[in-house]
């Protein structure tokens, strides 16, 4: 997708060593050094009882519930490396909230390194320490189950031949792997016993069908029906989710492959993604909550009819998703609302106006009945960072709050999930130019115009600057 904006070259390498052992020697080797012979395929680093319980892990609720609320995705770069102060600060700084934003890692890629490099043999280092991090901070630890080891997928096994390029990272297992790749979600699951949330996937990477010209919807479905046992195995009370796939939208003028029952002036729904999701839905063995993930633009980067009014897609979908689910939460494992440019950076826009851009999908992923939403933090490692949450670690006064995690933080206090929303009074000349979502006790409302404003919401009169994002008491 491009999306992710993965970065090869930034990437952790180890070093194989090479023995000069004989073949006729492989097996008892195996069994007593960390390194196979010449082959290349070596063991360095790694540990056979990848299960043995990490660290101390966090005591989760005695009911975890299936909806956790408004955080962020840990990307290539976070906050678990960096000085010593800047990294304590950005601790304190997430840990000090009413309500601590729940968090995703991956458990290969976007600062975890490959989990089993070898067939049995184990390397969490790093994502032992993105998982210490999330517990320092308090935060509701989540696990998205991609991706997979390169022998899972064609690849050559050992710790320091990981292919990580993006074609290489985002292949899907091959099916004669999908039980190991199930084994390995229940080895990560008995590692950290207080994460009781699991995606499984990633955006259906690697599972299009050039000869079908569609999703390969029945492989990931079994992909994920094999982890789902697997998981609750380990534990009945882990809560097990997916589909994890791109609601992509196309121009609302296209009629090729485009839904004539999800659309709006946003565009509309790809209808080979809206299969997909009801395949796997209802073709599932369960699922504790459903997750899905998209932007507000259509496939062809266009904010339809403006890059406000383009956000009322995250609600269509959500309300489409829900129609067919029930009861099951709702999460958006990631959110766009602001098209990348040829390198996927999102710099174009001022602060101010990508909060109140921001604000305006979060308030309408929940007008859709989402629950839970996870913000993909662009973080990177220099002084300057459009949309990150926080200065990088890696600065000697890193660690602090930035924009963007103001509002992600304020909103995951203000809009717990369970909120009633409301609807309140909008001045008949505000209406175009506000965005608003009520509950009983909190009010939150975006100017969505870059000049100053008089409004009058539920009530009140105010005045608001150019994309001033504003919170009231009821």
């Amino acid at each position: 997708m491009g999306r992710h904006g993965w970065n090869s070259g930034a990437l952790r390498w180890r070093l194989t060593a090479l023995l000069g052992v004989g073949v006729a020697a492989l097996a008892l080797v195996l069994t007593v050094i960390t390194t196979l012979p010449g082959d290349g395929t070596g063991t360095k680093g790694t540990t056979r009882d990848g299960d043995k319980v990490h660290g101390t892990p966090a005591v989760p609720p005695d009911e975890a519930k299936p909806a956790v609320g408004w955080g962020f995705t840990h990307t290539q770069f976070s906050a678990d490396e960096g000085g010593t102060a800047a990294t304590e600060r950005a601790e304190e700084m997430l840990a000090d909230r009413s309500r601590p934003l729940p968090q995703i890692q991956h458990i290969m890629g976007w600062g975890a390194g490959n989990p089993e490099p070898v067939k049995g043999r184990y390397d969490f280092a790093e994502m032992d320490r993105r998982l210490d991090f999330i517990r320092a901070t308090d935060g509701t630890p989540v696990v998205t189950l991609c991706c997979s080891p390169d022998w899972m997928k064609g690849g050559e096994p050992g710790s320091g031949k990981t292919d990580w390029s993006q074609q290489a990272l985002e292949t899907a297992p091959d099916r004669a792997h999908y039980k190991d790749f199930a084994k390995l979600a229940a080895t990560v699951a008995k590692r950290y016993p207080d994460v009781r949330h699991f995606i499984v996937w990633n955006e259906f990477k690697g599972f299009w069908s050039n000869e079908k010209a569609r999703w390969d919807y029945e492989g990931y479905t079994e992909l994920y029906n094999l982890v789902y046992k697997e998981l609750k195995k380990v534990n009945k009370d882990i809560m097990v989710g997916g589909p994890y796939l791109v609601m992509d939208s196309l121009d609302p003028r296209q009629t090729e492959d485009a839904s004539t029952e999800v659309k709006g002036p946003w565009g509309r729904m790809d209808q080979r993604v809206l299969d997909a999701f009801d395949y796997w839905n209802k073709n599932k063995t369960g699922a504790d909550f459903v997750v899905v993930d998209g932007s507000s633009y259509t496939a062809d980067d266009e904010m339809l009819p403006d890059e406000f009014k383009a956000t009322d897609k995250l609600t269509a979908v959500g309300k489409w998703v829900r129609g067919r689910t029930g009861d099951l939460p709702l999460w958006w494992a990631e959110y766009y609302v602001e098209p990348g440019d040829s390198n996927d950076d999102r710099d174009g826009w001022s602060e101010p106006h990508r909060v109140a851009v921001q604000a305006g999908g979060l308030m309408a992923m929940a007008r859709g009945g989402a629950s839970s939403g996870f913000y993909w933090n662009p973080q990177n490692k220099g002084e300057r960072c459009a949309g990150c949450l926080w200065r990088s670690t890696q600065l000697s006064d890193g660690g602090t709050e930035l924009p963007m995690l103001k509002l992600l933080a304020r909103f995951n206090e203000e809009f717990t999930p369970g909120s009633t929303y409301e609807k309140v009074s909008v001045a008949a000349d505000d209406v175009p130019n506000v965005r608003v979502l009520a509950d009983e006790k909190t009010v939150l409302v975006v100017n969505t115009l870059d000049r100053p404003i008089s409004a009058k919401v539920d009530g009140k009169r105010f005045g608001m600057k150019g994309y001033e994002v504003k919170w009231l008491k009821r």
